[in-house]
Formats: C-alpha cells, sequence, structure tokens
C-alpha cells in the first residue's frame, strides 16, 4: 500500500509511546485489529519505519496459510535461522522447542531493544500462536515491543478465537482500525486527482466504501480515464483490474461461507428483497447459511460501509461497481442459481408475485409450473399498476418455458400487444404475427387477428391490416359470429385511409341491404355512425338505433365494437351522461394487455366528452411527440390556446410537421385545432388553409355533418375577418342546413351563431337570441358562452347596450368558472369596447360563487349527496360534480365536510 495514512494518527501514537516503552525496558503486546483492507499491514509498516529510527531492532513475519501445518514456522521466520530446528516437521510441537526460542529472543534483547512485527497473525500455525501469547506473559522487562495485525471481521464461517483471547488485558493494548470516513476518502480521491468535481469525488467515495484497500485499487484503476469520465458502474471498464482483484481477495480472506452469501446478495439485490430480519433470512434461505450468521454479517458489513441501506432499509452494496465487482468471480451458470434459489425462497416466504418474478428475470428456464404461474400473475400486476415495460420483461422470459402452443400463441399475442403499446413497438409487429401462424382456439386467433390490425394501423399500413383480418375471416366459416367480428374490425381499422374506408362501408351498406345476419349488431352500428359523419340522419333517430341495437345479445369480442360506436355517436347527440356510461362499460370490458382498436377509441371519446363540457384539466396533457398527430394533441392544443397558453400551443403545434403525417381523421382535427390557434394569433389566412383544408380533407372521406369537426363555422369567422361576408354567409348557411339534419342543440346552436356573425342586423340578432335559447338546453357551455358574446356584441350594435352587456357580462362569468380564458378575454374586450367597465369579478371567496355553484352547495352542506342533488334540481350528476370542485376551489377548501363553515364564514 502506498500513499499517506488517513485516519490512523491515534494508531500510530499508541505504536510510537509503546516503542519507547520498550527502549525504557518495558515490553508489551500491542495487536492492530481490523477488517480486510483496513490498512493493518499499512500501519505496521510505519511502526516498523519508525522503530528502526529509534535504534530498536526489527524481526519480522508475515504469516501465511501455506505455513501452518509446520509448527514454529512463523516464530522461526521472526527469529531468522536456527540450526536445531532445520529438521522439523509435522507434530513437533514440544515445550523445549518452545523454552529454546525464548532463550533466543532473550539473547536478541540482551543485545538492543527489539521490535517485533507479526502481520497476519491470524494465519500463524498454532504452535506460533502459543509461543507468542507466552512471550507476552513474559515481556513486560524486557526492551521487546511485539506489534501484530490481526484480521477481525465477522464472517457467515465462525473464526477460532483472537490471539490475546487468554491474556490479561493488562499484558495487551488492543487497537482496532475503523472504516475511513468520507471526509478522509474524499482526501484521498483529491490527492489523486487535484481537479476533480464533487460529484466525482463522491461517487468513488462511495465505490470504496471506507475501505482503503478499495479505495486505492480503484484510483489506480482510473488513472487512465480520470474526470469528468464518469466512474463506472461495471468492472469491465477498469484497467489493469486492481479494484476487482482486491474485492476477490476480501472475499477469498472472508471464507468460502462468506463469499456465497455476498455474492448471492449482490445477484439478488432488488425489489421485494426485505429489511432486517426478514431479509437475512431470505439471504440465508437462498444460500444455505445459518440465518443468525448472515443477520450478523449485513450488520457487519454495514457498519464497515461495504453496505448501505436504501431508503426503505435494504441492504445494498455502496456502489454499483462494488456489487459487480463481488460478481466477478461468478459464471452466468452461478448466477443464475443464485437466482433461482432467492426466487424459491420468496416463494417459499409467500412474497409477492412481482418480487419472485424479479428473481425469474435472471434465470434460465425453470422448466416447472410455478415460474411460469408467478411470471405471469407478475406480468398481469404491471398490467393493472400501468406498466407495460415491466410486464414486456416478464412475458419474455415467460416464453423461455417449455410451452404448449396454445398458450405459447397467448402469451406472444399478449406480448407483442404489450411490446407495441410501449416504447419497443417495432418488436410487437413480429411477435403477433408468430402467434396468428401458431395453432389456437378460433375466439384466440381473432384475438390475434384484431391485435395485429390494430398495430399494423397505427403504423399506416391500413390495407395490409385489413387483409390480414381478411384472411382470417375466410377461415371463420364455421363460426360465423367471429367473422362478423372480424368484419367489424375491419370496416373500423379501415377509417385510418379515406381510400380503404370508401371501399369498406360501400361493403358494409350492400351487405347489410342484402343479407344484414352477415353485419350483425356491431356492423348495423357502424352504418348508424357512418350516417351520422355523412349528414344522412338525425341525432334522435341514430339513439334509438343504437339503443336497440344494445339489446341484441352479442359475442364478447364484438361487443367493445358496439359499445365503442354507441359511446361516439352519443357524445355527438349531446347524451354525454349516456356516452360516459358506455364509455366505461366498454373500458371495464377489455383485456389492457391486449391491443384492440377500441381501447383507443374508448379514451378518444372520453376526451371529446371532456371537450364538450369544457373541462380543460383534462386535455391540456399532449400524448406527443411523434410522427403524426393524435386526437389527444388536437384536445390539448385547442385545451391550450382556450386556457390562454398560446406559447405552449404554438410549441405543441411546431412539434409536427403535417406534410409527413398519413392521413387520417385525427390529422383532420389537429389542422382544425391549429386552425383555431392561427385565428387566436390574428392570422385569419393561416387559419382559413387550416380549416379549408380539414374540410377538403373530411369531404373526401364523406365526412359532411358537424357532428365532428364545425370547420365552416371556423372557415366563415375567418372570412368574415378577412372582409369576405358573402363566403362567410355561404359556409355558415351550409353548416346551419347540415346541422338540422343532425338536430342537436350544440350543432344548431353554433351553427347559428355562425350565420348570426355573418348575417348581422335585426335577423341576426334573431338567430343570435335563437342560438342562446337552444344552447342553454346544451351541456357544452362553451358553446353557450360563444353564442352569449355574439348576442351580446350585435345588441351593443343594435344599440341595445344595457341588454348587450348582460349577454357579455353572463359570458364572461361562465367563462371565468370554467377557466376559458380566451372566451373571458373576448367577453371583457367587448364591454369595454361597448363603453361598459365590467364589474370585477371575484376568484376567491363566496362573492366568486355562481347561483348554481351557491345552490349546490347549500345542498351539499346539508348532507344531500351528489345523486339526490342531481334528482333535485334536474341536472346531471356530473354537473353537480363540476359545480362543487369549482365551488371548493373558490372557497380554499378541500373536503365536502368543511362547506358549511366556509358558506357560513362568507356570509
Amino acid at each position: 500500500m502506498t500513499g499517506p495514512l488517513r485516519e490512523r494518527e491515534d494508531a500510530r501514537a499508541l505504536l510510537a509511546s509503546e516503542a519507547e516503552r520498550a527502549r525504557a525496558g518495558a515490553g508489551r503486546l500491542v495487536l492492530l485489529r481490523g477488517a480486510t483492507g483496513t490498512g493493518r499491514s499499512a500501519v505496521l509498516e510505519a511502526a516498523v519505519a519508525h522503530a528502526a529510527e529509534r535504534g530498536l531492532r526489527v524481526l519480522r513475519a508475515r504469516c501465511s496459510p501455506e505455513d501452518t501445518a509446520v509448527p514454529f514456522s512463523s516464530v522461526l521466520h521472526l527469529l531468522g535461522p536456527v540450526p536445531e530446528f532445520a529438521d522439523l516437521g509435522p507434530g513437533l510441537d514440544d515445550r523445549g522447542s518452545a523454552a529454546r526460542l525464548w532463550r533466543l529472543l532473550r539473547s536478541y534483547a540482551a543485545e538492543s531493544p527489539l521490535l517485533v512485527a507479526v502481520d497476519d497473525v491470524h494465519l500463524a500455525d498454532g504452535a506460533s500462536r502459543r509461543w507468542l501469547v507466552e512471550a507476552a506473559r513474559h515481556i513486560d522487562r524486557l526492551p521487546v515491543l511485539v506489534v501484530a495485525t490481526e484480521r477481525s471481521q465477522y464472517d457467515i464461517d465462525r473464526q477460532p478465537t483472537g490471539l490475546t483471547h487468554a491474556l490479561s488485558p493488562s499484558l495487551v493494548r488492543t487497537h482496532t482500525l475503523a472504516p475511513l470516513t468520507d471526509d478522509a476518502s474524499a482526501d484521498l480521491v483529491r490527492a489523486a486527482f487535484p481537479t476533480a468535481p464533487p460529484a466525482w469525488t463522491a461517487d468513488c467515495v462511495r465505490a470504496g466504501a471506507g475501505n482503503p484497500l478499495l479505495l486505492r485499487a480503484l484510483l489506480e484503476d482510473l488513472d487512465g480515464t480520470p474526470p469528468p469520465a464518469a466512474v463506472p458502474r461495471t468492472c469491465a471498464a477498469l484497467y489493469p483490474g486492481a479494484y476487482p482483484a482486491a474485492v476477490s481477495w476480501w472475499l477469498d480472506s472472508a471464507g468460502p461461507a462468506t463469499a456465497e452469501v455476498a455474492r448471492v446478495l449482490a445477484a439478488a439485490e432488488l425489489d421485494g428483497w426485505g429489511s432486517g430480519t426478514e431479509g437475512a433470512a431470505l439471504l440465508a434461505d437462498a444460500s444455505g447459511a445459518d440465518p443468525a450468521r448472515v443477520s450478523g454479517w449485513l450488520t457487519a458489513m454495514t457498519r464497515l460501509g461495504l453496505l448501505r441501506p436504501d431508503a426503505e432499509g435494504r441492504p445494498r452494496y455502496a456502489h454499483p461497481l462494488l456489487r459487480d465487482a463481488v460478481l466477478s468471480g461468478w459464471s452466468a451458470d452461478r448466477r443464475q442459481a443464485a437466482h433461482r434459489a432467492v426466487a424459491e425462497a420468496m416463494l417459499r416466504r409467500g412474497d409477492r408475485a412481482e418480487a419472485v418474478a424479479g428473481q425469474l428475470l435472471g434465470t434460465g428456464p425453470v422448466g416447472l409450473p410455478w415460474a411460469l404461474r408467478v411470471l405471469r400473475d407478475a406480468a398481469t400486476v404491471a398490467v393493472r399498476e400501468a406498466r407495460p415495460e415491466d410486464a414486456v420483461s416478464y412475458l419474455r422470459r415467460a416464453l423461455l418455458e417449455p410451452l404448449p402452443d396454445d398458450l405459447r400463441q397467448r402469451l406472444l399475442t399478449e406480448l407483442g400487444s404489450l411490446e407495441y403499446a410501449s416504447a419497443d413497438a417495432p418488436a410487437g409487429i413480429p411477435r403477433l404475427a408468430e402467434a396468428l401462424n401458431l395453432p389456437a382456439e378460433p375466439h384466440d386467433q381473432v384475438r390475434t387477428a384484431i391485435a395485429l390490425g390494430t398495430a399494423l394501423t397505427g403504423r399506416g399500413e391500413v390495407r395490409t391490416a385489413v387483409e390480414v383480418l381478411r384472411r382470417l375471416e375466410e377461415r371463420l366459416g364455421d363460426h360465423p359470429e367471429l367473422a362478423r367480428t372480424v368484419r367489424t374490425a375491419s370496416v373500423l381499422l379501415s377509417d385510418q385511409d379515406q381510400t380503404v374506408r370508401r371501399e369498406a362501408y360501400r361493403w358494409l351498406t350492400d351487405t347489410a341491404e342484402r343479407t344484414p345476419e352477415l353485419v350483425g349488431a356491431t356492423g348495423q352500428a357502424l352504418l348508424v355512425r357512418y350516417a351520422a359523419t355523412a349528414g344522412a340522419g338525425t341525432a334522435q333517430a341514430a339513439m334509438s338505433r343504437l339503443r336497440t341495437l344494445l339489446t341484441v345479445p352479442a359475442d364478447p369480442l364484438a361487443e367493445p365494437f358496439l359499445l365503442g360506436t354507441a359511446a361516439a355517436v352519443a357524445q355527438w347527440a349531446d347524451e354525454l351522461d349516456e356516452a360516459e356510461r358506455l364509455v366505461e362499460r366498454g373500458l371495464a370490458g377489455q383485456r389492457p394487455a391486449l391491443l384492440h382498436p377500441m381501447t383507443r377509441a374508448l379514451h378518444d371519446v372520453r376526451l371529446d366528452i371532456a371537450a364538450a363540457r369544457g373541462r380543460y384539466d383534462r386535455l391540456t396533457t399532449p400524448r406527443g411527440p411523434g410522427v403524426a398527430p393524435v386526437n389527444a394533441d388536437a384536445h390539448a392544443l385547442l385545451a391550450l390556446v382556450e386556457t390562454g397558453r398560446t406559447d405552449e400551443a404554438r410549441r405543441l403545434a411546431d412539434g409536427f410537421d403535417l406534410r409527413e403525417a398519413p392521413d387520417s381523421w385525427e390529422l383532420n382535427r389537429f389542422l382544425y385545432a391549429r386552425g383555431v390557434l392561427r385565428l387566436t394569433e390574428g392570422d385569419a389566412t393561416g387559419a382559413l388553409h387550416d380549416f379549408l383544408e380539414c374540410g377538403r380533407r373530411q369531404s373526401a372521406r364523406a365526412v359532411l355533418s358537424p357532428v365532428v369537426t364545425p370547420w365552416r363555422t371556423a372557415a366563415a369567422a375567418c372570412r368574415l375577418a378577412l372582409g369576405s361576408p358573402r363566403e362567410a354567409l355561404a359556409l355558415a348557411e351550409e353548416e346551419l342546413r347540415l346541422a338540422r339534419v343532425w338536430n342537436t342543440p350544440r350543432t344548431v346552436g353554433r351553427a347559428l351563431r355562425a350565420l348570426a356573425r355573418a348575417t348581422g342586423g335585426r335577423r341576426g340578432l334573431d338567430l343570435a337570441e335563437e342560438a342562446v335559447a337552444l344552447l342553454r338546453n346544451s351541456p357544452a357551455e362553451t358553446e353557450l358562452i360563444a353564442a352569449l358574446l355574439t348576442q351580446g356584441r350585435l345588441l351593443t350594435s343594435a344599440g341595445e347596450r344595457a341588454h348587450g352587456r348582460e349577454c357579455l357580462r353572463e359570458a364572461a362569468e361562465r367563462a371565468e368558472r370554467l377557466g376559458a380564458v380566451r372566451l373571458r378575454t373576448r367577453a371583457e374586450d367587448a364591454l369595454r369596447a361597448g363603453g361598459a367597465r365590467r364589474r370585477a369579478t371575484a376568484h376567491t371567496g363566496s362573492a366568486a360563487l355562481t347561483d348554481s355553484e351557491r345552490r349546490i352547495a347549500g345542498l351539499a352542506a346539508d348532507g344531500r349527496t351528489n345523486t339526490e342533488i342531481a334528482d333535485l334540481l334536474h341536472v346531471a350528476r356530473r354537473t353537480v360534480e363540476t359545480h362543487l370542485t369549482s365551488t371548493y376551489r373558490k372557497l380554499g377548501i378541500r373536503r365536502r365536510g368543511e362547506l358549511r363553515e366556509a358558506l357560513e364564514e362568507e356570509a
């Protein structure tokens, strides 16, 4: 060992004092104890150098395991050649030999004060150890200082008693070398690398684990890769490999039982290990060691700094590099065996499936039923907790077990679905294709084909997806219900490509006219949806037809298609509560581990519902980044605009190159959202381009009704801003014509509002008044706010300022309650332009409550449930929840029980 000694001043002072005492004729035994690598030999070398400087004669020996069979071999190394001991062999251990060696020591002491230095005395032969103990009893009147170093470390195998076990404390001075503190370790690092940054130094300190041997070995290995290169996490990055060699020597000195436990701990250092006695018992079970000894070893290693408890108290190696070095002496097979032993121990202990599965990830095939069961259970938990990456790891490992074809097919389908949904999307499609080629029950084949079709569609390969499903349909002649489900999936997936979509719906329409039984309830529902988007039916008729179809018994595989389709149409029909119930029912029936087009579709409807209700807090998180925007991105863009966060909206819009995006209905919706952003920013020309392009694309898909995207209304506003009222009027009239076909308050009210703006005058006022009256019965409050704005402006322009201000103030108050900053700002601007100063709106306290909020809060304070309040006031339960949430925010409270006191304080 080279370099300065750190934090060993007490030991050096003790040895210097005892050397002076020996020079004065009073000898003693000094025992330097410490764990492997704590610097015992270095301190002994310092004592030898000091003694030589002070004129003491030095006799020294380093004990070795190879000498233990020869009696007195260590003493003979100390005293030099002794002729009468030349023929010593095993078994010669008599008192006469000990006496002769003692006389030799006395003769040396008579010539000069002595320092007798014995390194690693725990490795000395038994005769030498007894001789040293006996010598310690008689050197107190001789100028002899005996300094011995002894390994003192808690091991799994019990070690023999120490050298001084039988000596009186007055005859020996014992000093234990403690691990280095972090400060001392940092000094050593800075001495080797003066310019090292603090974080790099701290990382080295952790890898050194308070052990001078390990730290100096690490610094030697890092000499060729100084900072800013990171401290490695694996020994493969170290050269010349002094650090792993030092760790290996530490394990060898601890014995095979300790090394086994240390390596099992390193191999199984994962979540679920346990802490305290629980973790020790598991480690003992896995390694076959005594639990009490394992617990003691963990405690000792933690005190030494080699182990550090994590936040949950689990024993961890101080640094990943130390853990890797501990494992470097094991082959891959041995590591796998350790993981399996730990997994079996955890299973016996009754640990969670995920904890056991975490260990199985490090093993090869087990070939026993319990392993597959654990891995599948762990994957199920991970999927339920929305951790698809973990579920993928468990299923990949499960496929290594021996499996029959049908089970392998199901696991491949699940794995491919999860891989596609997670970060490893490219791996999912080959897995699903492999699963589709394995023999399986028809239901399982359909699930796989639907998952593969969904994945292919997501990659823009819509025609390929449809072809996959059609090939399977041809093989399902004996299963007409399943064939209808596959056919429905084909039609639904075709929505992503306008050419394929036209073909699919043409076939579906023709088949429904000729042989409706081949289409089934789900196909009929798709035709209802198609008619709704094409402007060929009323909302009332569509919902009546769908409610009838929902009563028809459906195959479990087909039911999600029916529910998702009905939910979308119900949302368009302003039946938002019914749409929500259908969404929840549809999602409850989905298997999260299987890729299915209706999972995404149902979530899209949920977003559409939130947007209709103005729940911007649920919409401002986009899905991106990606090549093409999706529905969530469009809603997020609109929500950011409506809440006044236009800078964020611009960054989101600029994150997509729409020229590279494949054609889809989601692209059309994003074009509309970007148009709204551009119009808000004052770019009416750019906005008009986006709205007209959205309309062109939708028309090419035979989507004419404003239920999907009201692009004509928005384009009319742009035409007015650009000074083209005739074009605006034509767009608004066409929008109203199509809206009256569908005939819901939202669509008709919105179209009336657009036509009112384009028309102006008394006729425009009448249209605006009709729009407001209609929209008061709609759940879409943002549309009512926009209509109130239009009515207020037209009234102001007509000279009816007082009435106009009432409309504008109501619009502003409603917008504030929703958090619709853009609409509120427009209402305030209109109030100021009309010569009125808008009353300051209270943002907190009871003064900020609307009449509806105050009425609902009072009933809730009286102990009424949300359902009871909804029934009493003839409103939706969701409306009650929305008003209460707003009330809590304004009153600064967090729960229902605080309502009464808050209302009384504000009264």
